[in-house]
């Protein structure tokens, strides 16, 4: 059994910068549980996004575990529109409600669940056995767990806590549990 624990980013200072964006002081507080959430679960690897709110939101169990974060392009957010959108509410329903439909300059759902599960079936073939810390964001996340299990959608995106850990669990490929480790 392969264990992905997916890591949604603790709560961050809104900036433009969708990179550099850091965690708020709240975020960092948030990350701190999330470590020892984490710490007796034997994480022997940590992912994540290259986003500076997923990789300091993890940052304290690589610490723990003595290992490096290694940073996996496919695991960054979905990227909404080439430019801020009015109103993000209606702006991302409308992604959910037609999953090929992309904003201008931004991805489809369809195309940011293809780059996730691509990025979580390397993991899987790369750390068969193994527990697997994986820092990422609340879009590409549900997008991964409807494309395995197709009961995860926009109703349940909109429940995520910032951060939120999500435990999935593989046979090979196959997803056999969801658990949800945050509380």
């Amino acid at each position: 059994m392969t264990n992905l624990y997916f890591v949604r980013h603790a709560h961050s200072l809104y900036t433009p910068d969708e990179l550099n964006r850091p965690l708020s002081t709240k975020g960092l507080n948030d990350a701190k549980k999330v470590t020892e959430l984490l710490m007796d679960l034997s994480i022997e690897y940590v992912i994540s996004s290259p986003y500076k709110r997923a990789v300091q939101t993890v940052e304290g169990i690589a610490a723990y575990t003595g290992g490096q974060i290694l940073i996996i392009e496919g695991f960054r957010e979905r990227l909404l529109s080439g430019m801020p959108v009015d109103h993000f509410q209606a702006a991302i329903e409308r992604v959910w409600e037609d999953t090929s439909f992309a904003w201008d300059g931004g991805e489809s759902n369809v195309v940011a669940q293809k780059r996730g599960v691509e990025a979580t079936l390397r993991v899987l073939s790369s750390y068969p056995g193994k527990n697997v810390v994986i820092g990422t964001h609340g879009n590409l996340l549900v997008l991964i767990m409807n494309a395995f299990e197709g009961s995860y959608g926009f109703e349940f995106w909109k429940q995520l806590a910032m951060p939120d850990i999500y435990k999935l669990s593989f046979e090979g490929e196959k997803l056999i549990e969801v658990k949800r480790i945050w509380s």
